[in-house]
C-alpha cells in the first residue's frame, strides 16, 4: 500500500547516495575480477592445456556459465526464505573461493570439474542477492537513485571484467594455471572482505520466515493445487486469497507477469556469452597484430568491459536524452526491445567476418571491434536496464526470487548455446546466421510480449 493511500506526507527527496554502497561496488568490482579472469581463459585452459576438442570446450564453457546463472534460483530462495541477503552473499562466498582454489591447485579434468561446480555454486549463489542488496539501500527519498547506482554497479562489474580479462590471459602463457587461477582467487577473498566490512551500515531487509510474509513459491503453489476451486472471473493466482494476504497474492501475480517478458531474453544470452567462446574462436583465426599491438585470442573479449564503461555514461547523459527529445519515450522495456534488435545484428556482423575467414582471406582482429561495439551497446540496453527493471517490478519479499528468475534467463540462454555446439550442425558463417536469424526472430515476440506489460514500481510504494 502507497504512503498517499495512509495519508502520509511523502518524504523529501535526497540526491546523497546511500554510503553503503561504496562497499557493495568495491567488493563486486573484485568479484568479477576473479570471475572473468578465470572466464576468459577458460576455453583456452581446456582446448591448450587439458586437449579438449574445440566443440567439447565450447559445450562445457557453456554448461559452466549455464550452471552460474541457475544456482541463482538457490540464492534467491536461501535469501528471501531464511538468511537474508547479507548472510547468503557471506557464506556462499566461502564457496566460490574454495572453487578458485580448486582450479589453481592442478590441470586435471576432475580439477575442473570440481572447481567449476564450486564456482558455479558460488556465484550463482550471490548473484541475485547482490543485485537486490543493491536496491535495498534505498527507500523512497532516495529512489530515485536507483538508475544511478545500478550504473555505478554494472561500471564496476566492467572495470573489474577488463583488467582481468586483459590481464589474466597474460599470466596463464607466462606462469602457467596455477598463477592465472589463484590471482582471480585472491581477489575474491578481497572482494568477501571488502562486503564484510560494510556490515555495519547496511540495510538488511528480514527474511520472510522471520515477518511471516509468505515468498513467490508458497503463493505459487497453492495456486497450482488449488486450481479446482477457481470461480468464474478469477485468475490463476486470485484462488490464492483464501490462504495469502491481497498484497502477497498481488506480488506473486506481478513475479510471474515480469518473467513471462523475461523469457525470450534467454535468446540474448544465448547470443551474448559467445563472445567467450566462438568469438574467441573466430579471433584465434585472424591476424592477432593491431596498432602493432600483438593481441591474444582471449584478450580481444576485454573490448566487451571497456566499452561498456565508455557507454554507460554515453548512453545516460547523450543517447538517452537525446532520444527523449526527439519525442519518443523510453522505458526500460523500450530499451530492451532495441538491444534485442542490435544483438542480431552484431551476429550478422560476426558472419560477415567469418565468412571471408571461410573463404581463406586474411582478416586483421581489429574488425571485431565492429561486432564487439554492437553487442555491447545492446548488452547496456538490456542488461543494466534489465537489472533496474527486476528490482522495481517486485514486493521486497520476492525481489531476489524475481531478480533470480532474470539470471535464470542466462542458465537457459548458455544451456542451448551448449546443446546447439554438442550437435555441431552450424559451422563458419551459417553458426553466426543461424543465431542472427534467431535473435531477430524472438525480438519480434520481446517486443509484442512488452507492449502489453503493465508496468509497477514497488520501490516506490514501499517505506
Amino acid at each position: 500500500m502507497s504512503h498517499a493511500a495512509n495519508h502520509s506526507p511523502t518524504p523529501p527527496q535526497s540526491n546523497r547516495m546511500p554510503r553503503q554502497i561504496r562497499f557493495i561496488v568495491g567488493s563486486e568490482a573484485c568479484e568479477r575480477f576473479s570471475f572473468y579472469g578465470m572466464r576468459s581463459i577458460l576455453t583456452v585452459f581446456m582446448m591448450g592445456r587439458l586437449h579438449m576438442a574445440e566443440e567439447d570446450a565450447t559445450s562445457v564453457y557453456h554448461l559452466f556459465v549455464a550452471g552460474c546463472y541457475f544456482m541463482p534460483l538457490l540464492g534467491g530462495w536461501l535469501s528471501d526464505r531464511f538468511l537474508g541477503k547479507y548472510h547468503t552473499i557471506l557464506y556462499i562466498s566461502l564457496c566460490y573461493c574454495a572453487g578458485h582454489g580448486v582450479l589453481a591447485l592442478g590441470e586435471s579434468k576432475p580439477g575442473l570439474f570440481i572447481g567449476l561446480t564450486l564456482l558455479a555454486i558460488g556465484s550463482g549463489g550471490i548473484k541475485p542477492c547482490v543485485s537486490s542488496f543493491v536496491g535495498d539501500q534505498f527507500n523512497q527519498s532516495t529512489s530515485h537513485l536507483i538508475k544511478r547506482a545500478y550504473n555505478y554497479f554494472y561500471w564496476a562489474i566492467n572495470f573489474g571484467s577488463f583488467f582481468s580479462t586483459m590481464l589474466i590471459p597474460v599470466l596463464l602463457k607466462k606462469y602457467g594455471a596455477s598463477v592465472a587461477f589463484g590471482i582471480p582467487g585472491v581477489l575474491m577473498a578481497l572482494a568477501t572482505i571488502v562486503f564484510w566490512l560494510g556490515r555495519k551500515h547496511y540495510v538488511r531487509v528480514p527474511p520472510t520466515r522471520q515477518t511471516g510474509t509468505a515468498g513467490y513459491l508458497p503463493v505459487l503453489l497453492y495456486a497450482v493445487t488449488h486450481q479446482s476451486e477457481r470461480r468464474p472471473g478469477q485468475t490463476f493466482f486470485d484462488v490464492a486469497r483464501a490462504k495469502f494476504k491481497p498484497v502477497e497474492v498481488e506480488g506473486a501475480k506481478a513475479v510471474s507477469g515480469v518473467f513471462i517478458v523475461f523469457a525470450t531474453v534467454s535468446v540474448f544470452w544465448a547470443l551474448f556469452d559467445q563472445h567467450g567462446s566462438t568469438w574467441v574462436v573466430q579471433a584465434s583465426q585472424m591476424e592477432p597484430t593491431f596498432l602493432r599491438w600483438k593481441l591474444e585470442a582471449s584478450q580481444i573479449q576485454a573490448l566487451n568491459p571497456a566499452m561498456v564503461m565508455v557507454l554507460i555514461p554515453l548512453f545516460a547523459f547523450v543517447v538517452y536524452p537525446l532520444v527523449e527529445k526527439l519525442g519518443l519515450r523510453l522505458t526500460p522495456l523500450r530499451k530492451m526491445s532495441a538491444g534485442m534488435v542490435l544483438t542480431g545484428l552484431s551476429f550478422v556482423a560476426a558472419a560477415v567476418v567469418q565468412a571471408q575467414l571461410d573463404r581463406g582471406v586474411s582478416v586483421n582482429i581489429g574488425w571485431q571491434f565492429v561486432q564487439y561495439l554492437i553487442l555491447t551497446s545492446a548488452e547496456v540496453m538490456i542488461s543494466i536496464t534489465g537489472l533496474e527493471f527486476a528490482y522495481t517490478q517486485a514486493p521486497r519479499a520476492m525481489k531476489s526470487t524475481l531478480m533470480s528468475f532474470w539470471l535464470l534467463m542466462v542458465f537457459a540462454g548458455n544451456s542451448f548455446t551448449a546443446l546447439i555446439a554438442k550437435l555441431n550442425q552450424f559451422h563458419g558463417a551459417n553458426q553466426f546466421l543461424f543465431f542472427a536469424v534467431l535473435m531477430f526472430a524472438v525480438s519480434g515476440i520481446f517486443i509484442y510480449t512488452a507492449a502489453r506489460y503493465r508496468e509497477r514500481n514497488y520501490v516506490e510504494n514501499e517505506p
